[in-house]
């Protein structure tokens, strides 16, 4: 059985926050219990963890607040994986997203109750500044002792490192080259 009412933060550099917080919501559903994941700042449905979610209901629900386009602070493209994908330095939309994602995660907790909520990269919308971070905390001090919570992405604030019960950095050692 899984224990419950746990803050989990992954942060760091490095690649695999989001797989951790995957892998916790594998575990959940292999339990039995519901997983909500909210991903901030994505909109990709091409990746696994949103192509899975008709299998894997109804105890797995994913939900994307993010427009087609990577973040930066200015405009430019980049190469990753052999694809080239357009940045655009924020506007007033993707913050009314994030926004619009934290108020989701609310109503979430109080309709759906789930057991595993995971806010996908949530520290780097805070970092950005397209949250504030005691808007989160809010959310976090309001959060049922049935549910385990998940909070991924760079740059996490203190604030919630802090509050977080289990807190992992994940740093890059290693990368193959392209």
């Amino acid at each position: 059985m899984i224990d419950l009412g746990y803050i989990y933060l992954y942060t760091g550099t490095g690649g695999g926050k989001t797989t951790n917080a995957l892998g916790l919501a594998l575990r959940s559903i292999g339990h039995e219990r519901k997983v909500v994941i909210i991903q901030f700042l994505k909109w990709r449905k091409d990746i696994g963890e949103y192509k899975i979610k008709d299998k894997l209901a109804p105890l797995y629900e994913i939900h994307q607040f993010g427009r087609p386009v990577w973040l930066g602070k200015k405009d430019t493209t980049i190469s990753f994986s052999g694809q080239t994908f357009k940045v655009e330095s924020f506007k007033d939309t993707d913050r009314e997203s994030t926004k619009k994602g934290l108020e989701y995660a609310k109503e979430v907790l109080k309709t759906k109750k789930p057991h595993l909520l995971v806010l996908d990269e949530i520290n780097l919308a805070l970092h950005w500044k397209l949250l504030d971070v005691k808007d989160v905390l809010e959310l976090l001090d309001n959060i049922p002792e049935e549910t385990d919570v998940v909070l991924t992405g760079r740059y996490a604030p203190k604030e919630l490192i802090e509050k977080a019960d289990f807190v992992n950095v994940i740093q890059e050692l290693k990368v193959p080259k392209e």
